[in-house]
């Protein structure tokens, strides 16, 4: 991701020595080759790149696209596709920002009218991030991608998304940098806070609703990171020594990693981010098989491919594997000058200059540079309302209302884990005594910025307050308040003190204008008859004496603790990126256990980026209430009050459920970080296939803590009458996509005459000829001759050779080498991946996918009744079981609804099945196959709270 400059970081004869060393196989498209017992990972080659087709509701951009790239010079075309000016206001640029006249995201065809002499370009601004504008002010910070789907409501996800690009926008942001879709694989991984969960269903819902709410008013939003980025340790990037390779079988890529990718396309998302590790042995960046094979052909993707922040490692292969867009432009951080105003003539980067020399040479068509181009004006085109290219004043206040937004799915997203006795909601009028503990002394003057560069608050000092009060002050009797705070401010944090902790006074001016709460309100609102009879802090971890001696003069204690995680190269509190364990920081498990040894009605609130062990505090019978509250963004405290007192105008009870399982134990999940390693290509084998989070637990008997989906709530649900019905003709719909897709089989670099499953789309639909497959071949042995001498500039290595340099005998070494790692490959059962590299070519499907895949093909339906005495949302889940012919997990999420019930009051609920939701992938047809039998319907609040169970015979 984006990340502000460290000079001096490599030098430049270092990233020239690693140039050499890779590019004799990189270059050619032939994977790296695989260290022992690793061979049969290696990705298949897929060339050439497919050209966008214009598909759909893209049909009218594509065309105004192609006229407009038919009136550039090469030059202007390298404009557009590698990035500059990586220190501006934008974390990423193209175009020339000193000579810009006008926005790209104008309609092309007005501005191909007006060049004259030439066209004018304006170029893109690209911006994170994950929580909000990057370094802005007066823009807002918004909920995590994780409380976005704990809220498991899709309309509160795309408002957020509409938000956001709202802020972007105002900004004068072109491409926001988001939605992250990657799946949480191991729990402690560092970004997992900026996805949507462990599981696909879920995940795919979250991405595209929030990728329909940020494109709906104007900005491009980037799906990433593609794919099998599930760990910060060895991530890889230009400068890395170390990149590791997700070895991810067929099956399993397509049923759960890449399932949010192509609920994206669906949608219409306009741009890709291609990730920094190896996918199958072969760099994201610059696999064609998963960014042309799979993406622009399979899914039919229309828009473009840019690579993840100096990920790229060459300059030929991403440009075939289909890349699109080099970001953020330069070779890797502290080579070159990396501010170079004119990239077609700037000489520390892998495209920039470097594509005139490929396409000159021969390496490159300059027709897939056109692609490239093409792609990413008619990706900008189709957003509307068009950013004209008016200067924006950076300064602009761009929050609007959108505090109300956040503080409602900061609300919505606080999950109920605890709650004995109805400790929760608090009621204002029994409160005598009440303190609130936090830990930690880490505070000063600088606020920490998040991974993706979004200002996040991970902690913020509550506004525990009585709501109800403050609105009918005469409803309740009036009382002296003791209220002693021990703050706990994270490191991460680092809050400005002067802000937070006030003993008189006012509080001065905050670090940022929105990521702090203010104390009057704090104050204000536990006034009774003007009286407050105290505020003091203890600014100590391990002052044990002083919380056991506050809390035993308590009715009710309040503590906050938390974890945070930082990103690849962000160490945060000695956690490099990921986190090195799943507990609570500063000290949090022993501020719980001493406040609640003292005090009989402790109650905890978390906010952690992801599942923190619970074991040693959960039971205790003084912990009767824990709020699981996560990165609720800006209005934190107000959100966290409105569940804690459950009263007043914003009164919420409680409908948070977990995104991901929280386990008893760390080696209860089914993979971890791997934290050491010392090979220069490590290997983190997806083992577990399917079996991701909640499944892996129900396929191992394994009794997590909390399971997925899991929430309590302060009001009862019932659940009746369940209903499964099958869709006329969904049969005859599905066979009609298999009919239409007839095609013949091309083998190329390849000897075998045998294809194991998971490696069959090397012999899979194919409408290229043969010759156009030689002539495929011929070509890249063409880039290897061409790259056979490295000069002193790295980025110049991988094409500074003479396209003449080429010959017949350096083609019958590429096939050979080729055909040898065919061959070298072993088949191994449906679970894994053989993948013998090979040349192929299908035809580009429709958008997303199969459209039949679409369609509905089955609904259930039942009645869920508020069985409790206040109004409460339920969020209804149906899971899936599918016949054990299929090897599927024991129950998969296949669809959710969140309702708002009275006391009494029932409603149906209805969820559609498509036929994808019914299906799976067939790794020897490489194609989506509908079950066939008895599919299990399971109908609950969590994966394992099941009330309801039925059968859908599909026949």
């Amino acid at each position: 991701m984006p990340r502000t400059l460290r000079p001096g970081m490599l030098r430049l004869l270092s990233l020239a020595l690693l140039a050499v060393q890779t590019l004799a196989d990189v270059t050619t498209g032939i994977p790296d080759q695989a260290p022992p017992g690793f061979e049969e990972w290696e990705s298949p080659i897929v060339l050439p790149a497919p050209p966008v087709q214009g598909t759909g509701n893209w049909a009218t951009s594509v065309a105004k696209a192609k006229k407009f790239v038919a009136g550039l010079t090469l030059p202007e075309k390298i404009n557009i596709t590698t990035g500059i000016d990586v220190q501006g206001r934008c974390v990423g640029n193209t175009g020339d920002p000193r000579r810009r006249k006008y926005a790209i995201c104008a309609d092309p065809e007005i501005l191909f009218s007006q060049t004259i002499p030439r066209i004018g370009w304006k170029g893109l601004c690209l911006n994170d991030s994950p929580l909000g504008v990057r370094f802005a002010d007066f823009a807002s910070e918004f909920p995590s991608g994780i409380n976005a789907a704990a809220t498991w409501d899709v309309d509160l996800i795309k408002a957020r998304g509409v938000a956001m690009g709202q802020e972007h926008r105002g900004k004068g942001v072109n491409v926001a940098l988001g939605p992250m879709t990657n799946m949480g694989r191991v729990a402690a991984g560092g970004r997992n806070w900026e996805g949507f969960g462990g599981d696909p269903f879920l995940s795919g819902v979250a991405t595209a609703a929030t990728i329909e709410g940020m494109q709906s008013v104007g900005v491009i939003a980037t799906v990433k990171h593609y794919i099998g980025n599930e760990q910060e340790h060895f991530r890889g990037g230009s400068e890395s020594s170390q990149i590791y390779s997700s070895n991810i079988d067929d099956k399993t890529l397509h049923e759960v990693y890449l399932w949010p990718f192509a609920e994206a396309v669906k949608v219409g998302v306009g741009a890709v981010m291609c990730s920094y590790n190896l996918i199958n042995q072969t760099q994201a960046c610059q696999n064609s098989k998963l960014m042309n094979g799979v993406l622009k052909e399979e899914l039919g993707f229309q828009g473009f491919i840019m690579s993840d922040w100096a990920a790229m490692i060459n300059g030929v292969q991403p440009a075939l594997a289909g890349l699109d867009m080099n970001m953020p432009g330069f070779v890797g951080y502290g080579v070159g000058d990396q501010n170079d105003p004119d990239p077609s003539t700037a000489n520390n980067s892998w495209w920039g200059a470097q594509i005139n020399t490929m396409v000159t040479n021969g390496s490159v068509p300059e027709s897939r540079i056109d692609d490239m181009v093409t792609r990413t004006i008619a990706a900008c085109s189709r957003r509307k309302p068009y950013l004209n290219g008016e200067l924006v004043n950076e300064h602009v206040n761009v929050q609007g209302d959108h505090y109300k937004t956040i503080r409602q799915i900061g609300a919505a997203s606080t999950i109920l884990l605890k709650n004995t006795n109805n400790a929760l909601p608090l009621a204002v009028k029994n409160l005598k005594r009440m303190f609130s503990f936090r830990n930690s002394n880490h505070c000063d003057s600088d606020l920490y910025q998040a991974s993706g560069y979004s200002a996040r608050m991970l902690v913020l000092t509550p506004m525990v307050r009585t709501s109800a009060a403050t609105a009918h002050p005469s409803k309740y009797p009036s009382f002296k308040l003791l209220f002693i705070l021990i703050l706990f401010l994270t490191l991460p944090a680092k809050v400005a003190m002067r802000e937070l902790l006030l003993l008189d006074g006012d509080p001065g001016p905050p670090t940022s204008p929105t990521s702090l709460i203010p104390l009057p309100p704090f104050r204000n609102t536990f006034k009774r008859s003007t009286q407050l009879l105290s505020l003091k802090a203890v600014l100590d971890d391990y002052n044990t004496g002083a919380q056991t001696t506050i809390a035993s003069l308590a009715d009710t204690c309040l503590v906050f603790v938390n974890a945070d995680s930082g990103e690849g190269y962000i160490t945060v509190g000695g956690n490099a990126g990921d986190r090195n364990n799943l507990t609570l920081w500063h000290g949090g498990e022993a501020l719980i256990n001493n406040v609640a040894a003292s005090c009989p009605n402790t109650i905890v609130m978390q906010h952690v980026v992801g599942p923190v062990l619970v074991e040693s505090w959960i039971d205790n019978p003084n912990v009767t209430a824990v709020l699981h509250a996560g990165i609720p963004g800006q209005e934190s405290g107000n959100g966290l009050v409105d569940v804690l007192f459950s009263d007043g105008s914003q009164a919420t009870n409680p409908s948070g459920r977990l995104p991901y399982t929280i386990a008893k134990q760390r080696t209860d999940y089914a993979a971890d970080v791997l934290y050491t390693s010392s090979d220069t290509a490590p290997q983190i084998t997806y083992s577990e296939g399917l079996n991701i989070d909640y499944r892996w637990f129900d396929s191992n008997n394994i009794t997590p803590r909390f399971e997925f989906g899991f929430g309590l709530s302060y009001t009862t649900f019932g659940y009746s009458g369940l209903k499964t019905s099958v869709s006329k003709g969904r049969r005859d719909a599905y066979s009609r996509r298999a009919d239409e897709h007839q095609t013949t089989t091309v083998k190329a670099h390849s000897t075998s005459s045998a294809t194991s499953p998971a490696s069959s789309k090397i012999a899979s639909a194919s409408t290229a000829s043969a010759s156009k497959a030689s002539q495929t071949t011929s070509q890249l042995a063409s880039v290897k001759g061409s790259a056979s001498s490295v000069s002193a500039s790295a980025a110049s290595a991988s094409v500074s050779a003479s396209a003449a340099s080429a010959s017949v005998s350096a083609s019958a070494s590429a096939s050979a080498s080729a055909s040898a790692s065919a061959s070298a490959s072993a088949s191994r059962n449906a679970t894994t991946t053989s993948t013998a590299p090979g040349v192929i070519s299908s035809p580009v499907g429709n958008i997303g996918g199969p459209a039949a895949l679409y369609e509905t093909a089955a609904t259930v339906s039942f009645k869920v009744q508020n069985t409790g005495h206040v109004a409460g949302h339920e969020v209804s889940q149906l899971y899936l079981g599918f016949p054990a012919s299929y090897n599927e997990p024991p129950k998969v999420l296949r669809g959710f609804v969140r309702t708002l019930l009275n006391p009494g009051q029932s409603e149906t609920i209805s969820i559609p099945l498509r036929q994808k939701d019914l299906s799976v992938w067939d790794v020897v047809k490489q194609e989506w196959v509908m079950v066939s039998g008895a599919v299990t319907v399971s109908v609950g609040s969590s994966s394992r709270n099941i009330h309801l169970t039925g059968t859908l015979n599909l026949y």
